[in-house]
């Protein structure tokens, strides 16, 4: 099928065919690879795929950038990993939940199509491919290297998860969004209303933080 006959997307459902579309695009990639992976601490297998999948890609000096949350450099795996990536290949990190996001050169792009990893979809439009590249382009210019330390990162996190908690989000959903687990999430809101008279109150602690002046800081 020639690029003029291809379609704009075509859905992928299961591993059974995300994977091989993800490991053939990893293999024909000559220029850049794009990719954005959400949550917290990764498995070491899921680790050591990634440098499995990548490995084509790498042999042809092919620019790899990879945006993990800031939630990714509490965990030792990553860094090790990171130790084996040449420096052609490299990470950084942002605060907040971006969607999962694969882009290989400027010809095919991944982005999920449920919630879960179920279904992806593999986009051949370049149209479409270069706004996920404008998308990716954005939070890279503001993420920080992973060999860059976080400024002042539990004061930050903690002010993101106050601006959260007023906006009626759930423990969960704050969570979610910052790649947190649920327990280190309520040890960060446990800490915030603490800091700010100790309340348990959810209505009260709003209050509290809308008064404090914490985002304005």
């Amino acid at each position: 099928m020639t690029p003029e006959q291809r379609p704009a997307l075509t859905v992928l459902t299961g591993k059974d065919q995300i994977d091989p579309a993800l490991d053939r695009a990893a293999s024909q990639a000559r220029t850049e690879v794009l990719t954005i992976q959400p949550g917290g601490a990764r498995k070491p297998k899921t680790l050591a795929d990634a440098l499995v999948r990548s490995a084509s890609a790498i042999e042809h000096n092919v620019r790899i950038r990879t945006l993990y949350q800031h939630s990714i450099r509490f965990s030792y795996g990553v860094y090790a990993y990171a130790e084996r990536l040449p420096p052609h290949c490299e990470i950084r990190t942002v605060e907040q939940r971006v969607d999962r996001l694969m882009i290989f050169d400027d010809t095919s792009a991944f982005v999920p199509a449920s919630p879960g990893p179920e279904v992806a979809l593999h986009i051949h439009h370049p149209d479409l491919i270069r706004y996920f590249t404008d998308v990716f382009e954005h939070h890279w210019r503001y993420a920080v290297p992973l060999t860059d330390p976080l400024p002042h990162h539990t004061t930050t996190i903690r002010r993101t998860i106050a601006r959260l908690l007023i906006e009626g989000n759930t423990d969960e959903a704050i969570a979610h969004r910052l790649g947190l687990n649920i327990r280190t999430c309520r040890a960060h809101i446990a800490k915030l209303a603490t800091s700010l008279g100790g309340t348990t109150n959810r209505a009260q602690l709003g209050y509290l933080i809308a008064t404090s002046g914490i985002l304005d800081a």
